[in-house]
């Protein structure tokens, strides 16, 4: 468990930051923006949730505690050295993208299909699921942009691709089963 008794350090006065295996990099680095991009993420999730209740609160929980694994894995580098590590780092692992598939089909088998794209909005909470869409999607393009140059765990890049997915349909579902979502007209202000 981790051990806070400090909150500032100083060490990062001057730009840089340490990783996970205790290298120090810029506080810009590909890296930093992917793992910084999913707890931004998280942080709109405690918003969503602030308007959730029982099973979707319950699952955006679940989601919150994935997104620091997620942030955990990022920010350890050089995974071809984690079986000789002290401490094995933590990565994310099949079963977490398996969850958000089955939770995704068990929502969207309530939703009649779509005829047309959807406009963020309707409910309070949906507003805030888009949001959490939108900033998942910059997550996973980080994600991906880092993996071009740097090992990155695929379980990464691919539970962040669920996971806006994820969002669309919760979206939907806090929509009144979609039966209130706002549906875009294309060139209705034309």
């Amino acid at each position: 468990m981790v051990t806070l008794n400090k909150i500032y350090t100083r060490t990062g006065d001057k730009g840089t930051t340490a990783l996970g295996n205790g290298n120090r990099v810029a506080k810009h680095d590909a890296r930093v923006n992917a793992y910084g991009t999913s707890d931004e993420l998280n942080s709109f999730v405690g918003v969503a949730r602030l308007a959730a209740k029982d099973e979707m609160d319950q699952r955006l929980s679940l989601i919150q505690n994935d997104l620091f694994d997620l942030g955990a894995d990022l920010c350890r580098p050089e995974m071809a050295k984690d079986a000789e590590a002290e401490y094995p780092p933590l990565r994310m692992v099949e079963s977490q993208v398996k969850r958000l598939e089955a939770e995704i089909d068990e929502m969207n088998s309530a939703l009649a299909p779509l005829r047309s794209f959807i406009l963020p909005g309707g409910s309070a909470l949906s507003a805030h699921l888009h949001v959490c869409r939108t900033v998942a999607r910059r997550a996973e393009r980080l994600a991906t942009e880092l993996a071009d140059h740097e090992d990155v765990n695929q379980h990464v890049v691919t539970y962040l691709n669920r996971l806006s997915d994820w969002f669309f349909v919760a979206a939907r579902i806090a929509n009144d089963d979609g039966k209130s979502d706002v549906l875009w007209v294309p060139g209705a202000n034309r």
